[in-house]
C-alpha cells in the first residue's frame, strides 16, 4: 500500500483519491459565492457542503480563498486568512478529516499549518518569496502545479514549443528546489495544470502524456473538473459539464494506473466521480488488470 503522510495522518494512495473542492471565496470561476448569504460567507452553509462531500466519498477537503479563474486578480493576505482560516479551524472541530489548503501566500501556509491543514495545494509552485520556506517548515506534503504566466494573464495566448516537455522540465526543476529546500522526496506531488496558461490543444496533449508524466513516480493531482477544455470539447456551459467531468477523471485515473502511479483527483462533484471510479475499479479488478 502506498501512503502519503500529511502530518497526523496518513492518506491511502494505493487507489485513486478524491479530493472535494471548497472554494471560500465570491468570485469561483464554477461555483462563485454559493456559500455566501447577503455578501458575507456563510459558515453553516459551508460546513454542510463538507459534510456532504465527505458523506459521498471524499478523501479530502481542498478549501481555497483566491479565485485562480482566468482573469482573476489577487486579493490581499488579510483576505485570504480571513477566509480560510476560520473556515478550517470550524472543519477540524466539526469533522475528523484530512484538509488540504489552496494558496501561494507564506503567511496562509504558516496559519492553515497551525491550524490543522494536512497538504499544501500551490498553484503557483512554492514560487512566492517566502513560499518554499514556509511550506518545507510545516513538514506537510506540498503540491507543485504548473501554470504559464498568473491568472489575470494566463489566458491571453499562451504559448509552448512543447507543451509536455515544458511542463515537465519545470515541475523537474520544482521538484528539485523543494529537495533542496529539505522537503522530502516522498511528500511532493505534481500537478500538471490542466487550464492554467494552456489552449485545448496544450490539454489535450497533457491528457495524452499523464502516463509521462506519472511514470517518474511522484504522486499526481490532477484538475480536470469543469474545466473550460470540457466546455470547449462538448460546447457546453460550466453547469453542464459534469459527465465530461468524470469522464475524463476516469480516463485519468486509468491512465495514471497503466505505470502504477498514485494519483488525487480535485473536483467539485464528489458523489458521482466517487461512484465512476468504484464501477471502473470492480471491473478492473474482474478482469484482472
Amino acid at each position: 500500500m502506498r501512503a502519503l503522510k500529511c502530518g497526523n495522518k496518513m492518506l491511502d494512495l494505493s487507489c485513486p483519491a478524491v479530493m472535494g473542492i471548497l472554494n471560500v471565496t465570491p468570485d469561483s470561476f464554477s461555483d462563485a459565492g454559493r456559500l455566501y448569504t447577503r455578501g458575507q460567507l456563510d459558515q453553516s452553509k459551508t460546513l454542510q457542503a463538507v459534510e456532504v462531500m465527505l458523506a459521498d466519498g471524499a478523501d479530502i477537503i481542498d478549501i481555497g480563498g483566491e479565485s485562480t479563474r482566468p482573469g482573476a486578480t489577487p486579493v490581499s493576505i488579510q483576505q485570504e486568512l480571513d477566509r480560510v482560516i476560520p473556515v478550517l479551524q470550524a472543519v477540524k472541530v466539526r469533522f475528523d478529516c484530512l484538509i488540504s489548503i489552496d494558496t501561494s501566500s507564506p503567511q496562509v501556509i504558516k496559519a492553515a499549518a497551525g491550524a490543522g491543514a494536512n497538504i499544501i495545494n500551490d498553484v503557483r509552485a512554492l514560487q512566492r518569496k517566502g513560499a518554499l520556506r514556509a511550506a518545507a517548515d510545516t513538514q506537510l506534503p506540498v503540491c507543485l502545479m504548473h501554470m504559464q504566466n498568473q491568472p489575470s494573464s494566463m489566458q491571453k495566448r499562451p504559448d509552448y514549443i512543447d507543451v509536455v516537455a515544458e511542463v515537465l522540465g519545470f515541475l523537474e526543476q520544482r521538484q528539485q528546489d523543494c529537495l533542496a529546500a529539505g522537503i522530502a522526496a516522498d511528500q511532493i506531488l505534481l500537478d500538471p495544470g490542466f487550464g492554467f496558461g494552456k489552449t485545448l490543444d496544450h490539454n489535450l496533449s497533457l491528457f495524452n502524456s499523464l502516463d509521462q508524466l506519472a511514470a517518474r513516480g511522484q504522486p499526481m493531482l490532477v484538475g480536470l473538473s469543469r474545466k473550460s477544455m470540457i466546455g470547449e470539447l462538448l460546447g457546453s456551459a460550466v453547469d453542464e459539464r459534469l459527465m465530461g467531468s468524470v469522464t475524463m477523471a476516469v480516463l485519468a485515473a486509468q491512465k495514471i494506473n497503466a505505470v502504477r502511479g498514485a494519483l488525487i483527483l480535485r473536483v467539485h462533484d464528489v458523489k458521482e466521480t466517487v461512484q465512476a471510479l468504484r464501477v471502473w475499479q470492480n471491473s478492473a479488478s474482474a478482469h484482472g488488470e
